[in-house]
């Protein structure tokens, strides 16, 4: 048997954790003298909450190698064969993390570790297409092949309401902030080669802008795989978010429109009010 294993990243619901039997192992969430591991331990608002009150972002860390090795080892002692999921190994260690577990263990020819080169559902999409494979009786070979064809064909982007958090922790200049606050500005965040991009930047109230960005997108989501397409967002309004939805549902392509809410680690960094539309385009 082949168990499917991602890290918290992934940002997938509870839901479909279940549906699709992920064994998901946390990053770390770091505020001041006081570490939690992300999905179990403290909640994004939480952590919104404490940024604003320090006016600074949480520090984020790998998954850790004793929480590797505790969630590898009950399945390679089944004599199961793992898949793991990991953030853009540009972004984080967590992939090594879970190479030195296979090490350690001494089960590395029972285990691959993906790069996904990806974050947030960029990263659940592919989770979600191994395991279907999974359960389909691919053997784990044929599924990190596919994977690999796949992730280049992964479209993760969002757009942010607010650039104070990305500035807090580094990833844009004071200047850069202070004027897209001032102006109104959201810029469109692209994950492209495992890396964050802005491209685009929107103007004015975070209904217009959100929807802008998905129309935008429209040529795209329409040449898209029709399995799924994920709304993954950071705390946005639940009128924003039934707005993106029934925008998607209207385009009569997907077979699933999936809605989830983002962790503590990847709202650590982008903050309230972000929201992404995330799909796999057709080869």
């Amino acid at each position: 048997m082949i168990k499917i294993l991602a890290d918290s990243t992934c940002d997938l619901s509870k839901e479909l954790i279940e549906k699709y039997n992920v064994s998901i192992i946390p990053l770390h969430i770091v505020m001041e003298d006081k570490e939690y591991k992300d999905g179990q331990e403290i909640t994004p608002d939480e952590i919104y909450k404490w940024s604003d009150e320090k006016d600074t972002t949480p520090k984020t860390s790998a998954v850790g190698l004793e929480d590797a090795m505790d969630a590898m080892r009950p399945i390679a002692e089944n004599g199961d064969e793992m898949v793991i999921f990991c953030i853009s190994e540009s972004m984080s260690t967590t992939a090594n993390v879970f190479r030195m577990a296979a090490e350690e263990l001494e089960i590395t020819d029972k285990v691959s570790v993906i790069n996904s080169a990806n974050l947030s559902t960029g990263i659940g999409l592919l989770v979600i297409e191994a395991a279907i494979m999974v359960s389909g009786g691919k053997l784990r070979d044929e599924i990190v092949t596919y994977i690999e064809e796949q992730k280049p064909m992964v479209r993760a982007s969002f757009v942010v309401d607010t650039l104070v958090y990305l500035h807090r922790g580094g990833r844009c200049g004071s200047v850069s902030a202070l004027a897209g606050n001032m102006l109104k500005l959201h810029p469109k965040i692209v994950v492209e080669d495992g890396a964050m991009h802005a491209t685009k930047k929107y103007r004015g109230k975070m209904m217009s802008v959100i929807m802008d960005y998905t129309k935008d997108m429209e040529a795209d989501l329409l040449q898209a795989k029709k399995d799924r397409v994920f709304i993954t967002h950071s705390g946005c309004d639940g009128a924003i978010v039934d707005s993106v939805y029934e925008y998607l549902k209207q385009l009569n392509h997907f077979d699933e429109i999936l809605i989830t809410r983002a962790g503590g680690v990847i709202s650590s960094h982008c903050g309230p009010g972000t929201l992404g539309v995330l799909y796999i385009m057709q080869t």
